[in-house]
């Protein structure tokens, strides 16, 4: 009987942890397509038209978005949340077989160079910037489970946090400040994971 119980219990939880993650996914997508969140042009438009907004930024800039440059901002476009390197170098492989590392490594210099995307320090991961050809350099939030990550732009507060750091004798290693966090969706499977153990429990 215990063991019956313990299934049932084990099934329930894998079926809140498939719709958290659903949830998730659709937070992020939400973030995609600019829902709750100001951030400007980019992530109010679908990743194609993002992608011609950054052809025209490099233009002006005398650069070239090349097809490998192209194809990276996509997939980090789609993904609508931090990606690791290697995550795109497998996704890439998908698309172009022989693709190397090499390729995707400078391909995100340059995107990073250009300022249309972000690398995540604290997990070693690359997100489009919330607002691209005119990034802020604001605050970002990242969540550590799922790899959500939010702008702020807060120039007040940021100006106040780089003089209290600056104060301290420290200067900024990068342009962005990261901020560790546990986003809405994360936070809800959390909950109901929670709950489920209770149940099991007894309590």
């Amino acid at each position: 009987m215990k063991n019956a119980k313990s299934s049932a219990v084990a099934e329930k939880a894998a079926l809140v942890q498939t719709a958290a993650h659903e949830t998730a996914h659709a937070h992020a997508h939400n973030h995609e397509h600019g829902e709750g969140h100001d951030h400007g042009p980019s992530r109010a438009a679908s990743p194609e038209a993002a992608l011609v907004l950054a052809e025209e930024y490099c233009r002006e800039r005398g650069e070239k978005l090349t097809p490998i440059r192209r194809k990276v901002l996509e997939l980090l476009l789609t993904s609508g949340r931090a990606t690791k390197a290697y995550s795109l170098l497998d996704d890439m492989r998908q698309i172009h077989p022989g693709s190397a590392p090499p390729t995707v490594y400078r391909a995100l210099d340059f995107l990073l160079s250009a300022g249309l995307v972000h690398r995540i320090e604290s997990i070693n991961a690359f997100t489009v910037c919330h607002d691209l050809t005119q990034c802020q350099h604001g605050i970002l939030v990242v969540c550590q489970q799922c790899g959500n990550v939010t702008e702020l732009h807060q120039p007040k507060l940021r100006q106040a946090l780089v003089a209290q750091i600056e104060d301290a004798g420290y200067r900024l290693a990068s342009e962005e400040i990261e901020l560790k966090g546990l986003c809405a969706a994360c936070q809800a499977l959390e909950a109901e994971a929670g709950a489920v153990k209770a149940t099991a429990d007894g309590v």
